[in-house]
């Protein structure tokens, strides 16, 4: 077994190579949501002020400033999100990779580890836009993604945090399949059922 150390994070740097390192699920979920603004949401919402603009004063008229300000959240989402997609460099975390590449934390591992007290949990290292703390998944921009990137079992490594610095102990990394959180239409929007509600609803 390698000998353990103590490896200090470093310095943070800003991001130059402006690459969006994401999973295949991330850049399905950023994908969809685009598609779905496109050719779903955003034409709504147009027809909606559309119809709003023909039901009198504009300057009064709630549904058609609610529409037009809707409209300019839909634009800069899609501007947002075009850009993370065409800057995306995918990796999957569940590829063959060499045992030496394997036995390192990259982007796309999932780590075990135990914190100074010696409780353990256990992460997966993903893109900024898929961070999902209720299925254990943290950004490697994140403290503690930047502090267990190129370590391996047996190592610790210091996170530092707002809240201190602590020491943890790295006792497993493996690669896997990740699973990311689908994207999934608001209820609200105006392209569901709800949104489309004002359609049977005319006068209300």
């Amino acid at each position: 077994m390698r000998t353990a150390f103590t490896r200090k994070p470093q310095v943070d740097k800003p991001d130059t190579t402006g690459k969006n390192y994401i999973t295949p699920g991330g850049l399905k979920r950023l994908t969809e949501e685009y598609h779905f603004l496109v050719a779903r949401e955003r034409p709504a919402v147009t027809e909606m002020v559309a119809w709003a603009a023909a039901n009198g004063d504009r300057s009064e008229n709630a549904d058609y400033k609610y529409g037009k300000r809707r409209l300019r959240q839909i634009d800069g989402r899609l501007r947002f999100l075009r850009k993370r997609i065409e800057a995306a460099e995918v990796v999957d975390p569940g590829a063959p990779r060499s045992e030496q590449a394997s036995a390192r934390v990259f982007f796309g591992a999932t780590v075990r580890y135990a914190d100074a007290t010696g409780v353990e949990r256990e992460v997966s290292i993903v893109g900024a836009d898929e961070v999902d703390l209720q299925r254990n998944q943290v950004s490697w921009l994140s403290p503690l993604g930047r502090a267990l990137l190129k370590s391996a079992e047996g190592d610790r490594v210091e996170l530092r945090a707002p809240g201190g610095t602590t020491e943890l102990s790295v006792l497993e990394v493996r690669y896997e399949r990740i699973e990311v959180e689908p994207f999934s239409e608001s209820p609200f929007a105006e392209s569901s059922s709800k949104g489309r509600s004002r359609e049977s609803n005319p006068g209300g």
